[in-house]
């Protein structure tokens, strides 16, 4: 039984290592060849009408 438990131990890790690499390897080509992620500089402009005061 412990052999059995000890296999079944290292079969765990070695997935759990190939999901890591693949997530990193979708991570890369996501963000476009780069490990660090890009901050996209968005802009808003808001104009309000111009308002006459006094009367």
């Amino acid at each position: 039984m412990a052999i059995q438990r000890k296999s079944n131990t290292a079969i765990g890790f070695v997935l759990g290592a190939v999901v890591v690499v693949v997530g990193g390897i979708v991570w890369y080509l996501y963000n476009g060849d780069s490990f660090s992620p890009q901050h996209k500089n968005n802009s808003i402009t808001i104009e309000l009408p111009s308002v006459k005061k006094g009367g």
